[in-house]
């Protein structure tokens, strides 16, 4: 018996040595790295400079690819989840990848079947803004009035199914209100119906409103974050501001196709960590009211079910439906 297992061991052995050299190698010719987002927005810069980071410490290129079709990323997140699971296609998506399942009757993907996770590299906060000409000053104040006037203040969102929309929504769930949602073309337009009053309400990002809110053109109620902003220290977060464990923002997080060797994507997952905890990024991030995160595949696997499962209460709740 002895004999038979040390002759197995040695078989095992010689063929994880003969299939060294292949990871150990990696990588050997340019990566294409997917984005779910035109050039130019936040997702783009974050995968942009880890592309760009990867390619000096592993001496290959890593070509950014943007495809912003399909709604919500589902293009890129297809290409990928059918690619060769050689370590040579990567995927960054953003928060709309933890909805989908939820507002898309049919995806040409499985979330966990088809993409294995290597690293949630970044969130962002959003943050609660208002006209002043409402009177509100505090979480406290929205939730009052808005139970007293039901379906009459309006939240305004860059389109139906988006990070803003579901924000307002997961806001109505949780304290019990009936806001209406009125989406737009993107968050532009929301920011200057706001501006004029039009609407009332809208869960921003930090970079679409700090100047309004710096000029005193819009309140900052609070942020949708766990723990305060460093842009705003003094704005509280909705949770501690009374609705205990509201958490909505934005991501930012990186796949390859399930499958891709263990090797590749511990590789990648060191990397891109000790990227977005560099001092320069964690700065830039910052601007843009980001945090880096940078965890390992099993946490972000576990963080993504959980975001997966918290959404979909949303959407079943609100009934968003996406044609």
């Amino acid at each position: 018996m002895k004999s038979v297992l040390k002759t197995c061991a040695s078989t095992l052995a010689a063929a994880l040595l003969a299939a060294a050299p292949a990871f150990a190698a990696y990588p050997e010719r340019p990566v294409r790295f997917i984005v779910a987002q035109a050039a130019g927005g936040n997702a783009d810069f974050v995968a942009r400079m880890v592309a760009g980071e990867l390619a000096k410490q592993l001496g290959q290129q890593f070509v950014v690819d943007n495809r912003s079709g399909g709604g919500g990323g589902v293009l890129a997140a297809e290409i990928v989840a059918k690619a060769n699971p050689d370590g040579y296609t990567m995927l960054l998506v953003g928060s709309s990848f933890g909805v989908n399942p939820s507002i898309y009757k049919k995806l040409p993907y499985d979330s966990e079947r088809d993409l294995a996770p290597v690293t949630l590299a970044s969130t962002a906060t959003q943050i609660l803004v208002v006209n002043p000409s409402l009177g509100v000053t505090t979480v406290a104040d929205l939730i009052k009035l808005a139970q007293a006037k039901p379906g009459e203040l309006n939240f305004g969102s860059s389109g139906n199914g988006g990070g803003p929309h579901l924000a307002g929504e997961l806001f109505n769930l949780m304290a019990k209100t009936r806001m209406t949602h009125v989406p737009y073309k993107g968050a532009s337009g929301s920011i200057l119906d706001l501006l004029s009053g039009r609407i009332q309400v809208v869960f921003a990002t930090m970079p679409s409103v700090m100047s309004h809110v710096r000029a005193g053109k819009l309140r900052g109620v609070a942020v949708t974050s766990l723990e305060r902003s460093q842009l705003v220290p003094d704005l509280p977060t909705i949770s501690e501001a009374g609705l205990k464990g509201f958490q909505s923002g934005t991501w930012q997080g990186i796949f390859v196709p399930r499958g891709t060797p263990e090797p590749v994507i511990r590789l990648l997952n060191q990397k891109i960590v000790a990227i977005v905890h560099s001092p320069e990024v964690r700065k830039r991030f910052e601007v843009e009211g980001g945090v880096p995160v940078g965890n390992t595949p099993q946490q972000f696997a576990v963080w993504l079910r959980a975001e997966i499962a918290k959404w979909a209460k949303v959407v079943k709740a609100a009934n968003i439906t996406v044609e």
